[in-house]
């Protein structure tokens, strides 16, 4: 029997090897971390475990007496230069994607009516979903420096095709430019699992939210480049929609560029090069750890963006202006991104499944302020709309975190791009389908099935959690 007490930590592993080469029993605290427990995949306490000290999988168990069987990782300025990298990748994507749509939308509208408005933002985020699948099986087979940087190559090129579509006022070519785009910026989202592959379990989380953080500054700073770039545009004698196009083709070339400071393949790039087993994609989806990160994360996505959606609508039907609209927007967009460090770190604190339960209760309770006060601009919408965004980033960075942490290294990167894709899916189904529900039943309905949206990972958490062997079980182990 061997007892591990790690540094500072209060909580004990209790190990017995049972003989060489055959399973071992691992019973660990209720309290652990996710990345701890033994049955990573939700099953129960008694696990084979194969292979313990792969260094191609950062999440297998490591003897902590044996530092030369730890996963190796690059060293600190390898991690720190690729930080920086990853998070400047994510803004200047954002940069480039925000003010697109936007502009794409207004384009559209002008040219071909109001029902066509949505076409250039859709055709963004099909390209995301297509993006983070297709991005994410070139991450695994290639690294994922080759991957973010063939992902920003096609958004300049998208960026490109969006320029000529605008001066040409042609709407399906202007979509398929957004596709392309939306390509990179599935690549971009896929940045938090590159990032916490460089960095130890205990960071992963923090590290990862560091990233979507980062998404912040592009929400914020894109939009007000609008209005110079159509400037400069007009000066130079070109369409003044273009000038978006041409920053964009700029922005994402630098995301190009820094991407290159990433650790090459081979060189302290901690990718798998093993191809996965046939069906093994399909098995590890079926996981209870999987589905559980997939239920917070999709049921976070669909009420956030149903809310979202029709919140500047029902401020509207009820004669609040623009500067309202806005004060509300920012309150949600501070909820969504300021806070993810603190998500990050309550995430390496207390594990991705406390805080997806803790984002579902942020969700139903946005729900609930909405439902109860729902024409009250002043400080009734603008909280539930702030809670809704703290609660989507604790479900979002606490389903990545479970990701990054607690997957296979063979089938690792394609599961999480995987995900992803059903994410970002789940957008374009959930903005669509709130209208409906708006103009059936109202603000107050919306809220309401968004509340029952956010019940999901709750449900899903409760049917995967794992059986624990008991006292007796373990004491009459051979």
């Amino acid at each position: 029997m061997t007892v591990v007490r790690r540094p500072g930590d209060r909580r004990t592993t209790v190990t017995r090897a049972l003989s060489v080469g055959r399973p071992r029993l691992c019973v660990v605290s209720a309290s652990e971390p996710d990345s701890l427990r033994p049955g990573r995949f939700g099953a129960s306490a008694v696990e084979p475990v194969t292979n313990p000290a792969d260094p191609a999988d950062p999440a297998a168990p490591v003897d902590p007496d044996d530092p030369a069987g730890a996963p190796r990782l690059p060293d600190v300025g390898t991690r720190r230069r690729s930080t920086i990298a990853l998070v400047t990748g994510v803004v200047l994507m954002n940069v480039s994607m925000v003010p697109a749509g936007t502009v794409g939308s207004l384009l559209a509208s002008d040219r071909y009516g109001p029902a066509w408005s949505g076409v250039p933002s859709a055709s963004g985020v099909i390209g995301t979903a297509l993006g983070a699948l297709g991005l994410s099986a070139l991450m695994r087979s290639r690294g994922r420096r080759a991957g973010l940087r063939t992902g920003y190559a096609i958004a300049a090129t998208g960026a490109l095709v969006g320029a000529v579509a605008v001066g040409m006022a042609v709407l399906p070519l202007l979509a398929v430019g957004m596709v392309l785009l939306g390509i990179g910026n599935g690549g971009a989202q896929l940045s938090r699992y590159a990032v916490a592959d460089l960095h130890p379990a205990d960071r992963k989380a923090f590290v990862l939210s560091l990233v979507v953080w980062g998404s912040t500054v592009g929400a914020l700073v894109g939009p007000g480049l609008i209005a110079p770039a159509a400037h400069l545009s007009a000066r130079a004698g070109i369409p003044e929609y273009a000038g978006t196009y041409v920053l964009a083709i700029l922005t994402t070339g630098a995301a190009l560029v820094v991407a290159g400071l990433l650790p090459r393949a081979g060189s302290g790039d901690p990718r798998t090069r093993e191809r996965p087993r046939s069906g093994e994609v399909g098995r590890v989806l079926r996981l209870p750890a999987v589905r559980v990160a997939l239920a917070g994360m999709v049921s976070a996505q669909l009420a956030m963006v149903a809310v979202m959606t029709m919140t500047p609508l029902q401020l509207h039907r009820h004669g609040q202006g623009l500067d309202v609209v806005g004060w509300v927007l920012s309150a949600h967009l501070a909820g969504m991104f300021a806070l993810s460090p603190l998500s990050g770190r309550l995430t390496d604190r207390l594990g991705g499944r406390t805080v997806i339960s803790a984002g579902a209760g942020a969700l139903i309770g946005s729900a609930a302020l909405a439902m109860a006060a729902p024409t009250s601009h002043t400080v009734g919408i603008p909280l539930a709309l702030f809670l809704l965004g703290y609660g989507w980033n604790l479900c979002f960075v606490g389903g990545s975190a479970i990701l990054s942490r607690e997957l296979p290294a063979g089938v690792r990167s394609q599961v999480q791009g995987t995900v992803d894709a059903v994410v970002w899916g789940s957008s374009a189904s959930a903005g669509l389908a709130s209208g409906a529900v708006f103009a059936g039943g109202g603000y107050v309905l919306v809220a309401f099935v968004a509340g029952l949206i956010a019940v999901a990972p709750l449900v899903v958490l409760l049917a995967s959690r794992p059986r624990l062997a008991s006292p007796q079980g373990v004491a009459n182990a051979p």
